[in-house]
């Protein structure tokens, strides 16, 4: 098998899996085939540009512990962190940033190194050494492992949209209340895996035509169709119209919902809504979106209100979100408990919370749910 015939394959296995564990391991195992290594490895880098996990393949696991704790990113293995560009060094020794080898390390000498990028920022490095039957890498393994980082950042980047897609299935799980909610779930999760393969495949052909100068341009607008089909999922899995939530904070949608609310109505609504609160709810954030959406509705059918507020603040260790209204008023206990009361307590239950409406005729109406927090 030629070179050419061994990227092309080495794409296609890349792009057979989506667990991102799995083809962090894959992605070390084929640089080092394709280039013929004794050794290989692959510094994940995290926020604060060290390397935060280290996948190699040549050694055992009884060698990985003798020689101790992973690297961070000193020495030679910092130089693609500084300056992400392929290095080939014809023998470690001689170079002035070899240095930092723990008691126990395997002996190295030739050298080639490669970032990898995804979505336009380097997600971590290839380190391969000691070319077999050869004192060193040459211009040919150098080429053949920027096309395979190419690549390696395209099944990376599909990983990552796998495990987004597995978090909003869950997600959707998590809401199954009151309608049918593990059958939309499935729906979505078949659909999600399906979208993100067919554009994956077309994202590895473009990476696999390393020499056409449309490269670039043809994945970007491949990654911009899965953050389209991402945003719409997220979207429908709340159950709102597209863009109430997905692109937004809470904080902001809530206070959109209002500014909405106002002029349909005619009821003058504030909004009292303290971001951090707003933000450690993120994970609930669709249910307290639409436990305001049907407080609100309920204001604007029933009450008879002038004005309205809806607030989002701390009180304690719970969140607390009111919709009050100086309305006419009700006695609670005397009014049948219908589906609009029956889905407030469902979906505040869902979540850990608790939904209360606090009445009386002539004084208005405050509906309280509180969340743990």
């Amino acid at each position: 098998m030629d070179r050419a015939e061994r990227l092309i394959r080495s794409g296609l296995i890349l792009a057979s899996d989506l667990g991102l564990e799995t083809v962090l391991q894959r992605i070390v195992d084929e640089a080092v085939d394709l280039t013929d290594a004794t050794y290989g490895a692959l510094g994940v880098l995290g926020p604060d540009g060290r390397i935060e996990q280290f996948v190699t393949t040549g050694i055992t696991p009884e060698q990985r512990a003798a020689i101790g704790d992973p690297p961070t990113g000193h020495g030679i293995l910092g130089l693609l962190i500084s300056d992400p560009r392929p290095v080939r060094i014809r023998n470690l020794a001689d170079h002035e940033l070899s240095f930092g080898f723990p008691p126990n390390h395997p002996s190295m000498t030739s050298f080639l190194g490669a970032p990898v990028t995804a979505r336009g920022t380097v997600f971590g490095n290839l380190y391969l050494t000691n070319k077999k039957g050869a004192d060193e890498f040459d211009r040919d393994d150098e080429d053949a492992l920027v096309v395979l980082a190419a690549q390696a950042g395209i099944a990376v980047e599909n990983a990552r949209l796998y495990a987004e897609a597995n978090a909003l299935r869950e997600e959707v799980e998590r809401l199954a209340v009151l309608e049918d909610r593990e059958r939309i779930a499935k729906d979505l999760h078949d659909g999600v895996i399906q979208s993100l393969f067919a554009v994956g495949m077309g994202l590895q052909g473009t990476s696999m035509a390393s020499g056409d100068p449309q490269v670039g341009e043809r994945i970007d607008a491949a990654v911009e169709e899965i953050d389209r089909v991402i945003r719409d999922l997220r979207n429908y899995i709340f159950g709102l119209r597209p863009g109430a939530l997905a692109d937004r904070a809470l904080d902001q949608a809530l206070r959109e919902l209002v500014a909405e609310f106002e002029p349909r109505s005619g009821v003058v609504t504030v909004a009292e809504i303290d971001p951090a609160v707003a933000s450690d709810l993120s994970s609930v954030a669709g249910d307290v979106l639409q436990l305001a959406r049907e407080a609100l509705s309920n204001v604007g059918r029933h009450a008879g209100a002038a004005t309205c507020r809806l607030s989002l603040l701390r009180d304690g260790d719970r969140a607390v979100l009111e919709v009050d209204d100086d309305g006419d008023g009700f006695d609670p206990s005397s009014v049948p408990r219908g589906d609009g009361l029956r889905n407030l307590e469902q979906r505040a239950e869902a979540v850990g919370g608790r939904a209360e409406i606090d009445s009386a005729p002539g004084r208005g109406t405050t509906v309280r749910v509180e969340f743990p927090l």
